[in-house]
């Protein structure tokens, strides 16, 4: 017998030996081979089997990643060819007479400053048109802005505008109750930076790549024509949506257009502090509990928390002023992902996501039914709380 086949015999023979343990009164030798060879078996086909599980768990992730990479392909060829033909908001508008505007749900000073910046543009150089902007409540901290008191936050009245144009909004549902006056208006368009926005309007000047959707705003229209109060606008939507410029969103072209945006006279320091840094009393309250009932998981590489409804009630905020929680829990040493929850008044749970180094929020929002950006990304989702967070977990660690 040569030693190739000793060597695989003492192999079944210890296998058999560890595998099935004490001997047994009456067992036979053979059977104690069987025995661990069966064993043997079961254990390599439960390694076959998870081997194969996370091959799949891989593809599907390459596959995600492939669609949204395929997405981005097709916003930036649809972006090329509106730049190409120099298109300028001023062509957008030609011939309208009433022009509708909105961004989406839950306001943002991305969202308030883009809708507000256009408004205020549309107010100065076409005073004949007729124009209105529909957006939920805004937070207090952003109705410094030029003509934030004119916003429209009901939606009775029954018109059909020329144009309608959606802001900073990945698709038509996320425009909340304004999206009857998209889906009724003759022609619409849409200026976003989402990458999960699959342009939905007739006209769709779309760039993932872009720090905001404020800085496209800027691209359209023409610098001569930007008012001072124009200008805040557009800068407080460039501060909050890139963390005064440290984001890595933020490219060469942000901080050219915020350098222009300041030589029209505003007041920049003002701005980054009321728009960004201040926070009521309640709001850090919030902000405390949160991270008080923060956790760690998986391995500390995701730090999660939610507020509920009934304690948002206790601190007396509303989900406006859940803004700035989630980026400070990003903030913690060594987490690659942040997650936070708030209760909506339906009960579902509005998500956010936030991210420090190569993991991608945007599928995995896209994966819960949201969207957004690579390394900002959102959902709503069903509760409770910890149930959520646990579904939630298990998609990330087949991404970490």
């Amino acid at each position: 017998m040569n030693q190739k086949w000793t060597r695989a015999i003492c192999t079944v023979l210890t296998s058999a030996l560890v595998f099935t343990g004490p001997a047994v009164e009456g067992t036979t030798f053979s059977g104690y081979i069987n025995s661990g060879l069966e064993k043997v078996y079961a254990k390599t086909q439960k390694q076959k089997d998870a081997e194969k599980k996370k091959s799949q768990a891989e593809k599907d992730l390459k596959d995600k990643k492939n669609e949204i990479n395929g997405l981005k392909d097709q916003q930036q060829t649809t972006a090329d060819d509106i730049k190409n033909k120099s298109a300028k908001l001023d062509e957008i508008l030609a011939g309208k007479k009433s022009v509708g505007l909105a961004g989406h749900v839950r306001p943002d000073g991305d969202c308030v400053g883009s809708t507000l910046g256009v408004y205020n543009y549309i107010r100065k150089y076409y005073p004949d048109v007729d124009v209105r902007l529909y957006l939920e409540p805004i937070p207090n901290i952003f109705k410094f802005l030029n003509f934030s008191s004119e916003i429209r936050s009901d939606y009775e009245e029954s018109v059909v505008f020329d144009l309608f144009i959606a802001m900073d909004c990945g698709d038509e549902k996320r425009l909340g109750n304004a999206a009857r006056y998209f889906q009724e208006a003759k022609h619409t368009a849409c200026i976003d930076h989402h990458v999960s926005n699959q342009s939905f309007a007739e006209e769709n000047y779309i760039f993932p790549d872009a720090s905001s959707t404020c800085e496209l705003i800027c691209e359209l229209l023409d610098t001569e024509k930007i008012t001072k109060e124009i200008a805040e606008c557009l800068y407080t939507g460039m501060v909050t949506d890139t963390g005064v410029f440290q984001y890595s969103c933020t490219s060469s072209s942000t901080m050219n257009m915020a350098g222009m945006l300041m030589d029209k006279g505003i007041d920049f320091t003002k701005i980054v502090d009321e728009a960004f840094n201040q926070k009521t009393y309640n709001q850090n309250r919030a902000m405390g509990q949160a991270l008080l009932s923060s956790r760690l998981r998986l391995g500390g590489r995701v730090v999660t928390s939610f507020l509920t409804l009934e304690e948002m009630h206790a601190l007396e905020v509303l989900p406006k002023h859940m803004e700035g929680i989630v980026e400070q829990m990003r903030n913690t040493k060594d987490v690659e992902l942040a997650v936070f929850l708030y209760e909506n008044e339906d009960h579902t749970f509005k998500v956010s996501f936030r991210v420090n180094g190569a993991f991608d929020a945007a599928s995995l929002a896209m994966h819960f039914g949201g969207g957004g950006h690579v390394k900002a990304a959102g959902c709503t989702v069903e509760g409770p709380a910890e149930e959520a967070i646990e579904r939630i977990l298990a998609e990330v660690e087949k991404r970490l």
